[in-house]
């Protein structure tokens, strides 16, 4: 037998070993051993498969069987360190170190490592799951063991898992470093920015690469809002009638010209003018067949666009729902199974098989006359959709034939309505158009009077649907300013050039110009995709991060900006023009993805990143910030109230503060913090239970609590509503604290009928032995952060993705 060289590959890391207590500095190597026989590797050994989550271990093992063992890394296991910046500031190598809390489990898949035949590290196809595998292939590598490949699970099911199984490839080195790269790029920006904000607003808040740019369209479309002069003008509408048939004609053209209709004055006067008129002559009628072609299947962007307009859903709530459906689900005697194909991913492409399974089923439910006249294999997302993501699949059901119905049962409502969509999304692309009849009518009406001669045209356009197409299954939802759909057009009679038709009523209608509108979920997902600003991966995280920061807020589900997401914006694009820029972050995202194209080197990237970035840092003007900030005008005309000395305005890492200008030289002691406005009330859905007025969020020094917004005529408050539910009588769990120490803990809203509680948050995330979307965050010293089932008592570690860099990376 041929022994097969050993591919090897250097990258330079430091890496900080918590085991040994020390830090380590060694050249890390990428070795993939092509020889199953070597020495170390015991030939009776089992399989090992390394993967990310316990729900995607359990789906994964049911179809390997028992040659294999399926451990889960739960998230990320390596990372840079939390408390500096563990990156050399010049070859812009990262420190590396476990995750606190992950040494069992890297104690674990050492162990394993150890007496297993093959490895096989299956983590997501993507750049974060790319970077967990070289992570995880680093810390289990042992000179002569068993070979480590990587392994690409687009879709969970058996036939998916064992090809990928036997198509084991290798790490991919440029989509590592291009995860390095934007992991350095993130912590870089949020740990060097972070504290301009501390210094200058107060401590706390963070700066980041996405998150700001994010921030600074919604501070804008606010101003752009404020800015706006609202200007009035009229439009006119007949009525008219035919065979009992009502439908109504616009004023379109006045004398040939766009009808132009500036103020009641005008619209009066073009009544005046058509007064009498109770026929209204036929002048044109076009008619024309319109097709409307089916959206091609989901990208992550495009599914959270519609989860949001469709279902009601946040970005976050779409993709912890996805991730459930796409690990596997619990089908009765099926077991667990995946349902769709991977989640994150920026390509609409479809692969053949799917598509031909998708049209068979088609032409089951629907017939022959409804398929695409071809298969529909679709392409690439939006335009600026890179084509190192097009490995990926659309977002698809992976078995075309489970109907939701099939399934609902073994689905939450929110899992069920989700895979519905996805499902109805994907079998309506292969589906054939949609047929319209489209009518456009005019009308032409003369008018004569002593001092006038006017021309006025009315024009009626309507459409009716004559073959549904995909419109049998599956429409699109459309929000505020995205105008009207063919479908949802008016029907018009049959008319003919020569008619006379009656008019019932010509009625003006007064309107007024209106500002772009406030984004929604839906539209600010749209647009950071327009932009290019950041993956749809992402844009869930970005999202939570402005909220969670109170930088943001939802009225009536569109953001606004809070006061403090206002000044945290107008500081970092003062100090930070050209980093937190739409076009800086948008060509970065390009340069990340030619380095997973092998195009650029991950160091020259940051090397270009990084000079201008560390002088704007340098020539940051602390006092000036404070001062466009603060109305400090006042404070710098008082004395100190102990020496008599000027007051100056400082800014230091807790905060800006006042401080006496003999401090240091005579000693005086003076010193304020400079005040920051506290949080203003915020709209909530609740109503108060005391005089059923609306309720708002108000902030105390314990945190947030739901007051009546009749305060202080009503004095109703209650604890912030969770979103978990009591596992005993699904009452909502809330907040409490104890009487005698005031420490917080989380007990039924039932309560003194129901005497459920718990020391832990309660979050909404699944439990892989049970099913329950309800755990308890618990926290330990030798085993970190883990979750408990609210339900059934499992315990399992915390799932830790690596999100962008918010504060000090």
């Amino acid at each position: 037998m041929v022994e097969k060289k050993k591919a090897t590959r250097v990258r330079k890391a430091v890496v900080k070993t918590s085991a040994a207590k020390r830090t380590k500095r060694v050249e890390a190597k990428e070795v993939y051993e092509a020889d199953d026989n070597s020495s170390g590797a015991s030939s009776g050994g089992l399989s090992l498969v390394i993967v990310e989550s316990p729900a995607k271990a359990r789906t994964i093992g049911k179809y390997l069987g028992r040659a294999y063992r399926v451990k889960a890394t739960v998230g990320h296991v390596m990372d840079l360190p939390k408390k500096k910046l563990g990156i050399n500031e010049k070859t812009f190598e990262p420190e590396l170190v476990p995750i606190p809390g992950k040494e069992k489990t890297i104690a674990d898949l050492k162990s394993a490592a150890k007496g297993s035949r093959d490895i096989f590290v299956a983590t997501d196809p993507d750049r974060e799951g790319e970077a967990i595998a070289w992570h995880v292939a680093e810390l289990i590598k042992q000179r002569g063991g068993a070979p480590i490949r990587r392994v690409l699970f687009h879709e969970i099911t058996k036939d998916a898992v064992q090809n990928a199984i036997a198509n084991a490839g290798e790490i991919d080195e440029k989509k590592v470093e291009a995860q390095q790269a934007r992991r350095v790029l993130d912590r870089l920006v949020g740990y060097k920015a972070s504290p301009v904000l501390w210094k200058t607003v107060k401590t706390g808040l963070s700066a980041g690469r996405v998150q700001t740019v994010a921030l600074r369209l919604i501070v804008e479309r606010e101003r752009e809002i404020r800015a706006f002069t609202a200007v009035e003008y009229w439009t006119i509408y007949a009525l008219l009638e035919k065979d009992g048939q009502e439908f109504k004609a616009k004023l379109h053209h006045i004398d040939g010209e766009k009808a132009d209709i500036p103020n009641e004055t005008a619209a009066r006067q073009i009544l005046e003018h058509l007064r009498g008129r109770d026929l209204f002559p036929v002048t044109e009628v076009k008619r024309r067949e319109r097709r409307k072609n089916p959206s091609a299947p989901f990208t992550t962007s495009t599914l959270q666009q519609e989860g949001a307009k469709k279902l009601g859903f946040g970005s976050k709530r779409t993709m912890r729902l996805a991730q459930d459906l796409y690990e596997g689900i619990e089908l009765g005697d099926e077991g667990a199974t995946g349902l769709i194909t991977y989640m994150r991913t920026d390509s609409t492409r479809v692969s053949p098989s799917a598509a031909d399974h998708a049209r068979e089923y088609v032409q089951t439910l629907f017939g022959k006359e409804f398929l695409a006249a071809v298969p529909q294999l679709y392409g690439k997302g939006g335009t600026n959709a890179p084509k190192t993501q097009d490995a990926h699949e659309a977002v698809r059901p992976t078995d075309p034939t489970r109907r939701p119905d099939a399934v609902k049962r073994y689905l939450s409502n929110d899992q069920f309505r989700l895979y519905q969509l996805i499902w109805q999304r994907f079998m309506a692309s292969q589906m054939a158009p949609a047929v319209f009849d489209t009518t456009t009518i005019d009308f032409n009406i003369a008018t004569e009077g002593q001092s006038f001669h006017r021309q006025y045209l009315f024009r009626a356009t309507g459409s009716v649907i004559k073959f549904q197409g995909f419109l049998a299954l599956y429409r699109e939802a459309h929000e505020e300013g995205e105008g009207k759909a063919l479908e949802d057009e008016q029907a018009l009679p049959s008319i003919e050039i020569g008619e006379d038709i009656p008019c019932r009523s010509v009625t003006p209608l007064q309107h007024f110009t209106e500002p772009p509108p406030r984004f929604s979920e839906a539209s600010l997902v749209k647009e950071l995709e327009r932009l290019g600003i950041g993956r749809p991966s992402t844009y869930a995280s970005i999202i939570s991060v402005l909220a969670d920061r109170h930088y943001v807020q939802l009225e009536q589900r569109r953001f606004t900006p809070t006061p403090l997401g206002e000044t945290v914006e107008k500081v970092m694009i003062k100090q930070f023009p050209d980093i937190f820029n739409v076009g800086f972050t948008s060509a970065m995202e390009g340069e990340l993805d030619k380095i997973e194209e092998g195009e650029i080197t991950w160091l020259q990237v940051l090397k270009d990143f990084y000079g201008p970035f560390a002088k704007r840092l340098g020539n940051v003007d602390i006092e000036g910030l404070i001062g466009a900030v603060h109305d400090i005008s006042a404070i710098t005309r008082e004395r100190c109230p102990e020496c008599g000395g000027k007051l100056l305005v400082k800014g230091g890492f807790f905060g800006p503060y006042i401080a006496c200008e003999n401090q240091p030289k005579k000693k005086c002691t003076y010193t304020k913090k400079l005040g920051v406005d506290r949080k203003p009330a915020r709209p909530s859905n609740e109503i108060c239970h005391e005089c059923g007025a609306p309720m708002v969020i108000r902030e105390s020094r314990t945190g947030e609590f739901l007051g009546c917004s009749k305060f202080p005529k009503c004095r109703g408050t209650r604890p912030m509503p969770t979103g978990v539910k009591c596992p005993k009588d699904g009452g909502e769990i809330t907040q409490r604290r104890s009487k005698k120490r005031g420490k917080p803990f989380w007990g039924c809203a039932n309560y003194p009928a129901c005497d459920f509680v718990i020391w832990g948050k309660p979050v909404l995330e699944t439990c892989p032995e049970c099913g329950n979307a309800a755990a308890e965050i618990k926290q330990s010293k030798a085993r970190g952060e883990y979750r408990r089932c609210l339900k059934c008592g499992n315990e399992w570690d915390a799932m830790i993705k690596e999100e962008e860099a918010v504060l000090v990376g």
